[in-house]
């Protein structure tokens, strides 16, 4: 396959495994696939891996599921894309920072760092209310953001 990777049981292991270390995760449904070294891709679909295999050999398969996360490079940590942290919202329990002021809410859905303080460290879920709003990385006085800027409410 060219431009997306199928991963193998072990593969998949290892993701899985990094999933339930930092957010607890329990269960992971459907078919994990990579494009290039860090992108991680969710498929639910019914067609199965010897389909996509097969498809792809006839022509270049861009993506494939929905983008749930990233291997972060320096830290070999996950981070959670927004759609991943609602695929997973009901199976997260650790590292979730809970915003209690609209302020701060505003602030994060317009891409902006928070200087807060945490007793998180690294990828961390930010959730406001009952929304799950995707992964910061939390340090000893911010949290920085990755919501990407086509993504961003824009303020007025």
């Amino acid at each position: 396959m060219n431009n997306i990777k199928i991963l193998n049981k072990k593969e998949t292991q290892e993701i899985f495994e990094k999933l339930q270390n930092q957010f607890g995760i329990m269960q992971i449904l459907g078919i994990l696939l990579m494009k290039g070294k860090e992108r991680i891709f969710l498929f639910q679909g019914e067609i199965t891996e010897n389909e996509i295999k097969k498809v792809d050999s006839i022509t270049n398969i861009e993506r494939a599921g929905i983008y749930i996360g990233k291997i972060f490079e320096p830290t070999d940590e996950i981070r959670l894309s927004i759609e991943g942290t609602q695929i997973f919202k009901n199976q997260i329990t650790r590292n979730i920072f809970i915003l209690d002021k609209k302020e701060d809410y505003g602030k994060w859905m317009n891409g902006q760092e928070l200087s807060i303080k945490t007793n998180l460290r690294g990828m961390i879920v930010i959730k406001y209310k009952d929304e799950f709003l995707g992964c910061g990385k939390a340090s000893e006085e911010k949290i920085g953001n990755f919501i990407p800027k086509n993504r961003r409410l824009k303020l007025k």
